[in-house]
């Protein structure tokens, strides 16, 4: 099991990644490594105020340590008393327009080794997409490209991960989607090694041909008051799975990761109204109706 080369394929897809996001927005993403005390670190590129992104994140971590917080011994009892390497990439991408999505895609490693033992690891990841007001299109084409990622690894792949997106992604506590969804997975170990990695890279790789496309239709749409109010009334949302429901959140914080780095994924502006609802018939309104009960795009 070569761990170095996984952590060059993600630093390297850091690099692609900011590298495409930087031509749209036109301006650079700051660079910041950071050292964790208790083992590893991690490299953070960030916008803020940027044109196209009114905030973003696309963050690099490599953290490792000789005992597993309890948020993931609770989840694998078999982890306790083994030191561990986790490593992934993560990024959050909050636009400034409202026509155009908020996207999330995660791709990681993990590895929990004890002499005398095998070690246990596994691949997870995914991508999903948040939009505040709802194209079919759009929603199509991410869907397809998340099709178009797993179509190499067997048919029944995409359905298996695209259902485990729509109940991740959802706020028990809303009754409610978080967005459209897309795909999610999670203690990927089946086959070999070497699928599970060709996997989680394939993955890693179709995310900004999912998105960006929808960003470049979008960023240029007029909006005024009413859409950036929605917009804001909607990222609490995105806040409120981000810090009550999301387990990577939980195990950052707890594992002594770098706290601005874990909390990157939060809007830079949010509203909260008492028990609001939209206008009937009004696009605000279709956003509920039409896009968020999780339904069959391609």
């Amino acid at each position: 099991m070569d761990v170095s080369s996984i952590r060059d394929y993600l630093t390297g897809l850091q690099d692609r990644i900011v590298g495409e996001l930087e031509a749209i927005e036109g301006q650079p993403f700051l660079r910041d490594a950071w050292d964790r005390p208790q083992g590893g670190g991690g490299i953070s590129r960030l916008i803020e105020d940027g044109q196209v992104f009114e905030r973003g994140g696309v963050n690099f971590s490599h953290v490792m340590g000789e005992q597993m917080p309890v948020s993931a011994t609770a989840h694998r009892p078999e982890l306790a008393g083994r030191r561990w390497q986790a490593m992934g990439v993560s990024l959050v991408l909050h636009p400034r327009n409202p026509y155009c999505p908020t996207s999330h895609l995660n791709v990681r490693f993990f590895v929990a080794e004890k002499e005398g033992e095998e070690p246990v690891w596994w691949f997870g990841g995914g991508m999903d997409l948040t939009p505040y007001y709802g194209f079919e299109d759009d929603a199509r084409h991410f869907h397809q490209t998340c099709k178009d990622a797993l179509a190499p690894f067997g048919p029944e792949i995409h359905a298996r991960y695209k259902q485990w997106c729509d109940d991740y992604f959802f706020l028990k506590h809303r009754n409610e989607a978080r967005g459209i969804g897309g795909i999610f997975f999670d203690d990927l170990n089946e086959d070999s090694f070497e699928r599970c990695r060709a996997l989680t890279q394939s993955v890693g790789g179709h995310f900004t041909a999912a998105y960006l496309p929808i960003i470049e239709r979008r960023k240029n749409i007029p909006y005024g008051e009413r859409e950036r109010d929605f917009q804001a009334y909607r990222r609490g949302r995105y806040v409120e799975f981000n810090l009550v429901w999301d387990r990577g959140t939980l195990f950052g914080l707890q594992s002594g990761g770098r706290t601005e780095s874990i909390l990157m994924s939060l809007p830079p502006i949010v509203k909260w109204r008492y028990d609001w609802q939209p206008e009937a018939g009004s696009a605000e309104a279709r956003l509920y109706s039409d896009f968020l009960p999780p339904r069959e795009w391609v």
